[in-house]
């Protein structure tokens, strides 16, 4: 793939058949090595942004929610949250949200976030380029919006036109692993 599709609607325009990693789940490999848990949003590899220090994306990505928006309290809870759970929730209740704005910069701060966490962990970023051209997936069935909405069992799952969700996480996953090319 050249270029990296950044929605369904431009996936479904590349010619190719298409390979798919499949991903859902932050749990570390048994053996150690790096696996697919940490294209995760909630793995547990923490990153520095400007001197700030996250314990994950998903705490990255709440915490700029939540200075998008100017709520600098909440953003701050936010990083000293326990987990990503906690992290998401208290993103999620960010005052003065709008969701226009969110829907404008999500995909860019997701992005960023993760090109940091890769960066920083050599051994991430190797795992993450050797994925190669595949289409790297968010098989969560419950996630429409960062996910395809459809767990990876499902023979639905191997068709982007079939798909329930954006995968928007898989989407800006593509694009860090491009930009570490």
């Amino acid at each position: 793939m050249s270029a990296t599709p950044r929605s369904v609607t431009e996936l479904l325009t590349i010619d190719t058949k298409l390979k798919y990693l499949y991903f859902w789940g932050h749990q570390p490999e048994r053996d150690g090595s790096v696996g697919a848990g940490c294209l995760s949003q909630w793995s547990a590899e923490s990153f520095s942004v400007d001197g700030r220090r996250f314990s994950t994306a998903e705490h990255y990505m709440m915490w700029r929610k939540a200075t998008l928006f100017g709520d600098e309290a909440t953003a701050e809870r936010i990083l000293a949250a326990p987990h990503p759970k906690a992290a998401k929730d208290l993103g999620g209740r960010a005052t003065g949200f709008d969701q226009q704005t969110w829907n404008e910069h999500r995909f860019a701060i997701v992005v960023d976030g993760n090109l940091a966490k890769f960066t920083q962990h050599p051994a991430l970023g190797t795992y993450l380029l050797g994925t190669g051209g595949r289409v790297l997936v968010e098989a969560s069935p419950m996630d429409r919006i960062w996910g395809i909405g459809l767990g990876r069992d499902d023979e639905r799952a191997a068709d982007p036109r079939r798909w329930r969700g954006l995968n928007l996480l898989g989407f800006a996953l593509m694009e860090v692993r491009d930009r570490l090319g």
